[in-house]
């Protein structure tokens, strides 16, 4: 019998996320295990009159091909996908893990390698959301992998999912429309503001928004949702913050990273675990040692940390920030192959000032 949370959750990325229209090439991609939500959202494209593509992945087959592939294999672009980036209207990811360190053994240098090779993939869907030419939105299928990792059991880790995308309630939509109204009231005080300062027991940064918008996140790009971010000024950043949880990235997680900025570019960066992706992530090109995001979390809903970045970055009363490829949409100019997001908890003896005037204390707006 399907869980009406999972048809809750399809229907919310189909309709009110990506709000699909008919005709509209519709891609959906995920990962085998998350089958069960990817069928809903099949049908839910079906249903709103648009023309569904299915693009899977495997996790072994994944690993294979970061294992074996030659530099040729790696270099190439599949055709069909190419196509997919330049001409189709949505993109609908749903991920899916049933072991978060299946890449483990993978050194992080090949892992830069397929990412930088298929940094025209990302960059395309980037800017064709820019232009709103494409619509997208990622989402995750709770799995047992995924409740492992955030130290629950199955059932407890669904519950805690379906909630955080608000589809434990009849209208989801609702309160996502809800949560927008009092973020975009955030956004409007910050509008033509150009200096922020962060304060607090891991952090001591500054960095300019001058001529940079933020951009109101109410579930239209991730489901979960639930922050308000930009893309700084990039040789503005300078300061010292030291992360507060790990960063899972190509199934290794990255833990006590510690990054200092000058004039916008990461001068000194250190790990307490895997130190050398983290370096690997750093040297992948000029502009990943630039901040392309920084972002405020907003839902309160989401109140640990699980191991899921998608989750553990709109953790409220936290700020992240993203080494490399930053949102044109904010006024970014930054480019990169990377987009690595790490975060800062802000919930206690902590302060965010925008021209001096204070604006978020221990994890709350003030303003």
């Amino acid at each position: 019998m399907t869980d009406i949370r999972a048809q809750r959750l399809a229907n919310l990325l189909v309709n009110y996320s990506t709000t699909v229209k008919p005709g509209d090439w519709v891609g959906i991609l995920g990962e085998a295990l998350a089958l069960p939500v990817l069928r809903e959202v099949y049908h839910a494209v079906l249903v709103a009159g648009g023309h569904p593509s299915l693009i899977m992945n495997d996790e072994a087959m994944t690993r294979d091909f970061l294992r074996h592939a030659s530099a040729e294999q790696i270099a190439w672009l599949d055709p069909m996908q190419t196509l997919y980036y330049d001409k189709a209207d949505v993109y609908i990811r749903v991920t899916g893990s049933s072991n978060t360190r299946a890449m483990t053994g993978i050194p992080g240098a090949r892992v830069q390698q397929v990412a930088a090779a298929r940094r025209s993939w990302l960059n395309t869907r980037l800017q064709r959301a820019a232009r709103g030419d494409m619509r997208w939105v990622g989402a995750m299928f709770p799995t047992e992998a995924f409740a492992q990792e955030a130290g629950m059991s199955l059932e407890e880790y669904e519950a805690f999912v379906y909630s955080a995308c608000f589809c434990d309630q009849e209208d989801p939509a609702a309160a996502w429309q809800a949560l927008g109204t009092m973020q975009q009231d955030k956004i409007d005080w910050l509008k033509g503001k150009k200096h922020i300062v962060l304060r607090g027991p891991s952090i001591d940064l500054q960095l300019s928004i001058d001529g940079r918008s933020f951009v109101n996140c109410q579930g239209l790009r991730n489901m979960p949702d639930g922050e308000i971010f930009t893309g700084p000024v990039e040789d503005s950043v300078n300061g010292t913050v030291r992360f507060s949880y790990p960063s899972i990235v190509g199934g290794r997680a990255v833990s006590g990273i510690e990054l200092t900025f000058e004039q916008g570019r990461v001068t000194h960066a250190r790990a307490e675990q895997n130190d050398d992706l983290l370096q690997a992530q750093l040297n992948t090109d000029a502009g990943a040692r630039y901040l392309g995001e920084f972002a405020i979390g907003t839902n309160f809903g989401i109140n640990k940390f699980t191991g899921s970045i998608l989750y553990d970055e709109k953790i409220g009363g936290t700020v992240h920030m993203a080494v490399g490829m930053g949102y044109p949409e904010t006024g970014s100019q930054n480019t990169s192959a990377v987009h690595w997001d790490m975060i800062c908890d802000m919930r206690q003896d902590s302060e965010i000032r925008v021209d001096g005037e204070l604006f978020y204390q221990n994890g709350a707006f003030v303003v």
